[in-house]
């Protein structure tokens, strides 16, 4: 079971920017420039949601999780399903996590909330001994 921590939510920036849009302050090139990594992403690890693209109404969004965090490695800032973000939040002490919206038609994207997730606990460190 998941245990967010430092939730952020980016509703109020996403009404904005499709407000935007909506009146020509935006260009809609500008906001539907997902990249080919973004929509592999979405395809392979994104999970569908029931809303539909603000943008084209053509298709469900999908949401993916990013991972970014030092204790991670190489895994961090690579795209993680759901089963992933578990086993790392049991094994790490702290990582964040950033969700994704993306549109698989269109290319819209936007970035839906962050979390930090792990068990909190700092990994202890060894001890030193006298001369080495």
């Amino acid at each position: 079971m998941l245990s967010p921590r430092q939730v952020v939510d980016y509703a109020l920036q996403r009404r904005a920017l499709l407000a935007d849009v909506r009146a020509g302050r935006v260009g809609p090139e500008e906001v539907c420039d997902a990249g080919a990594y973004l929509h592999r992403a979405a395809r392979f690890h994104g999970t569908t949601v029931e809303q539909t693209c603000p943008m084209c109404r053509k298709e469900p969004l999908a949401q993916v999780s990013w991972v970014f965090g030092e204790s991670l490695r190489h895994v961090s800032g690579s795209a993680r399903s759901t089963e992933d973000l578990e086993q790392l939040a049991a094994h790490h002490a702290e990582f964040t996590v950033h969700v994704v919206e993306v549109c698989r038609s269109c290319g819209w994207n936007h970035l839906v909330r962050s979390y930090v997730l792990g068990t909190g606990r700092r990994p202890r460190r060894g001890r030193r001994t006298a001369g080495g």
